[in-house]
């Protein structure tokens, strides 16, 4: 098992990546498959790595919604085709920028 600050820094960095393939605009994302597939792919791969975090981790920050997590990444890996992309980019623009600063909170110096 890994440490939990390994995690917690890849998920800071799957963050930051959204944030910059989000950066277009939200036409940008509708219009852009490979732009859609590399925001999918770094909500997955942060979903994943949240559930690798070890329960202590979890039980002091209980304002994260660890299980809302687990339960997106079941939806983006099962029922792919049933993907609202409104709704990603809803979770891009709220969740993601606050799971950022939480987690930048959690990790001293990650600002």
């Amino acid at each position: 098992m890994k440490d939990d600050s390994v995690y917690l820094r890849h998920i800071l960095e799957c963050c930051r990546r959204i944030e910059e393939d989000t950066a277009g605009g939200i036409e940008t994302f509708r219009s852009s498959r490979t732009i859609q597939d590399a925001v999918l792919r770094n909500l997955q791969v942060l979903a994943e790595s949240s559930q690798r975090l070890s329960s202590d981790l979890k039980s002091r920050w209980p304002q994260v919604e660890w299980k809302r997590i687990a339960a997106f990444r079941n939806v983006l890996v099962h029922d792919y085709l049933g993907l609202d992309l409104e709704r990603i980019w809803q979770v891009t623009q709220g969740d993601v920028p606050e799971l950022k600063r939480t987690v930048q909170s959690m990790i001293p110096g990650s600002e």
